[in-house]
């Protein structure tokens, strides 16, 4: 069950203290990144951080005469930008399993 951990050098602590410093790492890089949709021939665009949070929302004057077409954009521009911060959270999620594999060795 064990196969390839050596036991006696495992340090539970130490292995949970470098997991949480990566956790940090990646949740501040992943926050200063900026994600931006354009939907309607740029008439929107959205952009959010990689925390999904929308950081700015650009509409043009001539979509507020048009509520139905606003509506659709906007769903479509939030969709897209969501969908690549989701994307850029797997890879995180990825590259931070991959270093697993270097906690509790020294």
């Amino acid at each position: 069950m064990f196969d390839g951990i050596d036991l006696k050098n495992l340090n539970l602590n130490d292995m949970m203290g470098q997991f949480q410093d990566m956790a940090a790492n990646a949740k501040e890089e992943n926050a200063s990144k900026v994600f931006t949709s354009k939907a309607g021939g740029g008439m929107i665009e959205m952009s959010i951080n990689g925390n999904s949070e929308v950081i700015d929302l650009k509409i043009d004057d001539s979509l507020l005469e048009d509520k139905d077409s606003l509506q659709i954009l906007l769903i479509s521009c939030m969709n897209d930008v969501i969908k690549q911060a989701e994307e850029n959270q797997k890879m995180m999620a990825m590259n931070m399993m991959g270093g697993l594999g270097s906690i509790g060795q020294k």
